[in-house]
């Protein structure tokens, strides 16, 4: 669903869920219909996703744009100066300033569009996913298909061995799942039980 964005009030738009639901595609898409309309559109992605390009944006489905690869949240500003749409994935890979940046922006009249999840694999929410969600116009909450059992799925299960909260994968490391299938880690759970 597009907006009524008007290019003179800028305006943040989060698109979020789980991993295999479509976040990067429909950044993508989004984008593609502002360059189409002839909006100078600026796009920016982590330094850490280097699963399918080193410079572009792919989504699982292989539809891809390209971007600005950055370290730091604050380089957006260096690049967005004379763009109209600036459109951010995996925003959970950046720090809190990304929330103060993306209110900046809005608020000189840019259109930003930032993808991302918003829960880890633990089912917590994902910094700083929950501060966007709560700054944004426009909300788009994806589901992905679950991985067991074909129903909506809201949940990135990992099935690696890994406990570090950023480990960056797709099929090998990931599965999509719904809320009866989702299985905490262990270590949640022994936690859980514990108390």
């Amino acid at each position: 669903m597009e907006t009524g964005w008007h290019p003179q009030s800028g305006c943040i738009e989060v698109i979020c869920g789980s991993m295999f639901s479509g976040k990067t595609e429909e950044l993508i898409r989004r984008l593609r219909r502002a360059q189409i309309a002839k909006q100078k559109v600026v796009v920016f992605k982590p330094h850490i996703d280097t699963r399918f390009h080193r410079e572009k944006i792919v989504s699982h489905s292989k539809q891809e744009i390209q971007s600005i690869v950055i370290r730091e949240a604050e380089e957006i500003l260096q690049h967005a100066v004379y763009a109209q749409v600036i459109g951010i994935d995996e925003a959970q890979f950046f720090n809190e300033k990304l929330v103060e940046i993306a209110q900046n922006l809005a608020d000189c009249g840019k259109r930003v569009i930032i993808a991302g999840l918003d829960m880890d694999y633990r089912a917590v929410p994902f910094e700083p996913m929950p501060q966007l969600l709560a700054i944004a116009e426009e909300i788009t909450k994806m589901h992905a298909i679950c991985m067991r059992c074909g129903a909506p799925a809201n949940y990135t299960q990992r099935i690696s061995a890994s406990r570090e909260r950023v480990v960056v994968g797709a099929g090998e490391a990931y599965e999509a799942r719904c809320r009866h299938c989702y299985e905490a880690p262990e270590e949640e759970e022994a936690m859980s039980r514990k108390s």
